[in-house]
């Protein structure tokens, strides 16, 4: 799409100066798809919030109604298990209902989930809300970023797909604020206070879905090719681009028309080898993002931090606030830079420097434990490496997981593939928060950081060996990289 215009126009792009602010309207022209990929990402920050959330509330929640450790580890990660539900079947949905009409149900189920949580009496209860919100969260971890990708063009695509994943951490953000906002209200009604919070977004954002374009890959697929015309020309940079995208669309959709199905679409990826290697990846992508530990921190931050020294419950809920905003501030470094340097780079980089920031890490904590408790400057140093561990997380793996994920996947297979692949990244984030509290009374805080750092360098090579970069190129143009075209 983009990347084709640019070599198209570049020779009269270089002939007179007075040519050179014709990148100005371009960049004017995407401010509308960016509005759309911002709306419909604000559900996000839902997802954020109600997983995070718990990190705070289940200090109150223990202390009111007398849940165990083990219950807080089953509370606190099953929603990645519930969402399971919601991820696998968003892909149908999105493909039947369309991606915006997908959103709007996220919404829906985003409202009653935190309801229920609030009003629960005891453990059973909980866990039914858990169950509405984790449908949601499988939703809006599919929907959102295959909406971005499908309203965006070439040129603004990885920008736009990372849009859901700053609004997931400004989700985890603002819980840690809500859990410190609310901490000084009496233990039964803090932690009601710290999910009704989570209620009242959903009916707005739902509300303001619907004003949204459709997809137009999806409206091409429902022979809406009309209505697919005038989203592209309200969401390309030129007429012309409108007029090529719509084309592309169009040779893609009629191509794959024998794999529409859903059964023949997964027969496909049995028996072609391109799709094979595409699911493969985005599987494996979405395993080193979890596997790695970042939800270890984000929803076990207070412990972590107690571990290296910290005691008081404002100090710990002050510090868990700072990991949220470094976590959510870095990831504007991926959005500044994936349409420039690239995705390669930031993944290699993002997954090095998670690696190294995890070995030491565990190496301070080591080094904790060998002294009595109450070094300073061990504590200091500790926070230090986690708050750098956060940060190259959020400016590489955290949002390139999805982006690229988003963009490989064939039309034919893209809500599908990404269900899969939020199925995955669902599934480590379970695996992580349900055994961390376990693991680190196995092996020590130190070696579970060390187990982190090693899945980190593991993550490093599988990129460096076999990730392409796809910047610049087209939905379209990826079915001729990955081989994935019928």
């Amino acid at each position: 799409m983009a990347h084709q215009p640019r070599d198209a126009e570049a020779p009269l792009l270089a002939k007179p100066d007075a040519t050179a602010p014709a990148p100005a309207p371009a960049v004017k022209r995407n401010k509308y798809p960016f509005f759309c990929a911002v709306l419909a990402s604000m559900t996000s920050v839902l997802t954020g919030y109600n997983v995070a959330v718990m990190s705070g509330a289940q200090i109150f929640m223990a202390e009111d109604l007398g849940i165990s450790d083990a219950q807080v580890e089953v509370l606190s990660g099953i929603i990645n298990i519930y969402s399971l539900a919601g991820a696998l079947l968003a892909g149908w949905t999105s493909d039947r209902l369309g991606r915006r009409l997908t959103i709007v149900l996220a919404n829906v189920l985003f409202l009653a989930g935190p309801l229920c949580m609030t009003l629960a009496g005891g453990y059973n209860a909980l866990m039914v809300g858990r169950f509405i919100a984790g449908i949601a969260v499988g939703y809006d971890f599919v929907i959102a970023p295959v909406y971005a990708a499908e309203i965006s063009p070439a040129s603004s695509r990885g920008l736009l797909t990372s849009v859901p994943e700053i609004f997931n951490n400004t989700g985890v953000m603002l819980s840690y604020v809500s859990n410190l906002a609310f901490s000084g209200l009496p233990p039964h009604l803090s932690w009601r206070v710290m999910f009704a919070a989570g209620a009242v977004p959903p009916v707005f954002l739902a509300a303001g879905t619907l004003t949204m374009p459709e997809s137009p890959r999806w409206l091409v697929m429902k022979g809406r090719v009309a209505e697919a015309k005038a989203v592209l020309h309200r969401t390309s940079d030129t007429p012309a681009e409108a007029e090529r995208r719509l084309l592309e669309i169009e040779d893609v959709v009629s191509g794959g028309a024998q794999g529409k199905g859903s059964s023949s679409a997964w027969k496909e990826a049995a028996t072609k080898p391109g799709v094979r290697r595409v699911l493969a990846m985005v599987l494996t992508l979405q395993f080193f993002q979890q596997a790695s530990g970042i939800d270890s921190v984000v929803l076990y931050g207070p412990r972590i931090l107690a571990t290296a020294g910290v005691t008081s419950n404002t100090s710990l809920l002050s510090l868990n606030v700072l990991f949220g905003v470094a976590k959510a501030g870095s990831i504007l470094i991926a959005m500044a830079l994936v349409d420039r340097a690239g995705r390669r780079p930031l993944l290699l980089v993002s997954t090095g420097g998670m690696a190294a920031s995890l070995l030491l890490v565990g190496s301070l904590f080591a080094a904790s434990a060998s002294t009595k408790k109450g070094d300073a400057a061990v504590s200091a140093a500790s926070v230090a490496a986690v708050v750098a561990y956060v940060v190259f997380f959020s400016m590489g793996l955290g949002p390139m997981a999805w982006v690229y994920s988003s963009e490989i996947l064939p039309l034919r297979l893209r809500g599908q593939g990404a269900g899969l692949g939020t199925a995955m990244n669902r599934t480590m984030c379970a695996v992580v928060i349900m055994t961390f509290i376990t693991l680190y009374k196995a092996i020590t805080m130190a070696g579970a950081f060390y187990l982190y750092a090693a899945i980190s360098a593991a993550a490093f090579v599988f990129v460096y060996a076999c990730l392409p970069e796809t910047r610049g190129r087209s939905l379209e143009d990826m079915e001729d990289l990955f081989h994935t075209k019928l």
